[in-house]
């Protein structure tokens, strides 16, 4: 049996819904295609990180960052999300940089001697456009007095609420569905700047996948974009379309933290 992993935005109820019904006519479109092995519904026992490198994987999304740095050669890259939420641009995507709405601090300039708070330091959207929105403000290569590791947007979120961070950056997906779902976690927040922007979250499958699978894929998602009864499944996840893009559209990631890393230390 194939492993499908999709667990980037389906932190709450209505994206999680929304996220078993776009695979539930992926499996359909996909077995009618004449592949076998494909699991009724989404794997919850694997961590998403752990899916990503599974030779038995079909079906996965994973953080652009992570694709750039350590994933590419071993995954294969199927397609891009397009989602249609304010700070998107096609299949690329920036992060908003938050403090509280109380705070004095009004600019990326005033986040300077500062707690940041951070998800996880190979994140794209928390830690790496975050460094590259404050590398051109560095002062001997430091910036933020102190850099807080959180685990996911939602703990920093919870670290700047909570005085825990002055900062925090989340992606503009991210901040769209919390708004949606779950608004009254961003109510004490205001948006100060935006990142760099740089392309959105892939989708993959396994490297050991031959091309026939990277095709039916593909035109299972082309299909699921212009499917009537997945239209509002698509409007929960905020979904448009979808980008093939190769490898080299991911390498500027890389660059982002290269010349940005040691801007973001303590």
């Amino acid at each position: 049996m194939h492993l499908v992993s999709i667990a980037m935005y389906a932190t709450s109820q209505p994206l999680a819904d929304a996220t078993a019904e776009l695979w539930s006519f992926l499996r359909r479109t996909l077995s009618q295609a004449g592949l076998e092995d494909l699991p009724e519904t989404l794997d919850q026992s694997i961590p998403y990180d752990e899916a990503w490198l599974r030779p038995d994987l079909l079906f996965s999304q994973t953080c652009g960052y992570p694709f750039a740095s350590r994933l590419r050669g071993k995954v294969r890259l199927v397609a891009t999300p397009v989602y249609g939420h304010p700070g998107c641009d096609g299949p690329l995507m920036r992060s908003f940089i938050l403090v509280r709405k109380d705070s004095p601090l009004n600019s990326l300039e005033d986040l300077r001697g500062t707690t940041a708070a951070i998800n996880s330091p190979d994140s794209n959207s928390g830690s790496n456009l975050f460094r590259a929105a404050v590398a051109p403000l560095a002062r001997n290569g430091r910036f933020f007095s102190r850099i807080i590791e959180t685990g996911s947007h939602g703990g920093s979120i919870a670290a700047v609420i909570e005085g825990r961070a002055n900062s925090a950056a989340i992606d503009c997906i991210t901040y769209a569905n919390i708004r949606r779902f779950g608004p009254e976690d961003v109510e004490g927040l205001r948006i100060i700047a935006e990142t760099p922007k740089g392309p959105g979250l892939p989708f993959i499958t396994s490297g050991y996948a031959p091309d026939e699978r990277i095709r039916l894929l593909r035109r299972a998602l082309a299909a699921a974009i212009e499917e009537p009864s997945l239209a509002a499944a698509r409007a929960t996840l905020g979904l448009i379309g979808f980008s093939v893009l190769s490898e080299a559209d991911y390498e500027p990631l890389l660059s982002l933290a290269g010349d940005a890393l040691p801007q973001l230390r303590a």
